[in-house]
């Protein structure tokens, strides 16, 4: 129902800082709760930040205090701002958007940027 789309993602040393984006292709106002997740390589994907429509957040212990997930409904978008990046984060990030209703349940997932932390 929605598409999703990533962008950001690229290489960059320990330390450093990187934002990522995700441009819905429609308005997100309604979706209950939208995320990043990532999944490293021989890794399953798990869960990095969520946030709902009413600006809850929710963060993996492993970067809290690191990366800050924001939303902006007018923009359509999502971002991920990841500073003190560490080659432990190098994984592919999706953007996910989860909508619940008395009916079901709507998952949608973006393709995947990819996101290189070097040592």
């Amino acid at each position: 129902q929605v598409q999703l789309v990533e962008s950001g993602g690229g290489l960059v040393q320990a330390g450093g800082s990187l934002r990522l984006s995700c441009a819905a292709s429609r308005t997100i106002f309604s979706i209950n709760t939208m995320g990043w997740y990532r999944q490293a390589p021989g890794k399953q994907r798990e869960l990095v930040a969520t946030i709902t429509s009413g600006g809850t957040t929710n963060y993996a212990e492993s970067v809290k205090g690191r990366f800050t997930i924001s939303r902006d409904n007018a923009k359509n978008t999502v971002s991920l701002q990841m500073n003190s990046l560490k080659p432990e984060d190098t994984a592919v990030y999706y953007c996910n958007a989860k909508t619940t209703t008395p009916r079901s349940i709507t998952n949608n997932w973006g393709q995947g940027t990819q996101v290189t932390v070097s040592s």
